[in-house]
């Protein structure tokens, strides 16, 4: 029996806006993935491991804003930490970061 998921555990995921402010390949991740650095304002910059290669250059990543959660426990992936969940959005043959459309703090 699964467990049923509520309301109140999707209250708990904090997700919060930030903007990647450093892009770069990861050639040591089991799988093709860039290292991102990721500005959320008054919570600093976090680091994320994310599998967008197939979308996206380290440019057009670099200055964009993405949505992640952030209270998540760090992962280890490959010899850097993984502080943050990138949101992505991806069906069977494509991956994109899910993104607002402007800024949302000041």
């Amino acid at each position: 029996m699964s467990e049923q998921t509520t309301i109140e555990t999707f209250l708990g995921v904090g997700i919060r806006v930030g903007r990647v402010i450093k892009a770069e390949e990861f050639p040591r991740a089991n799988k093709p993935a860039y290292k991102l650095w990721i500005d959320f304002g008054d919570l600093g910059i976090r680091k994320s491991s994310a599998q967008i290669n197939d979308l996206y250059t380290t440019d057009e990543v670099d200055g964009r804003l993405v949505l992640a959660v952030v209270n998540f426990p760090p992962r280890q992936v490959a010899n850097f930490i993984s502080e943050v969940l990138v949101g992505l959005l991806h069906d069977q043959v494509t991956v994109s970061v899910t993104r607002p459309e402007g800024p949302v703090w000041s």
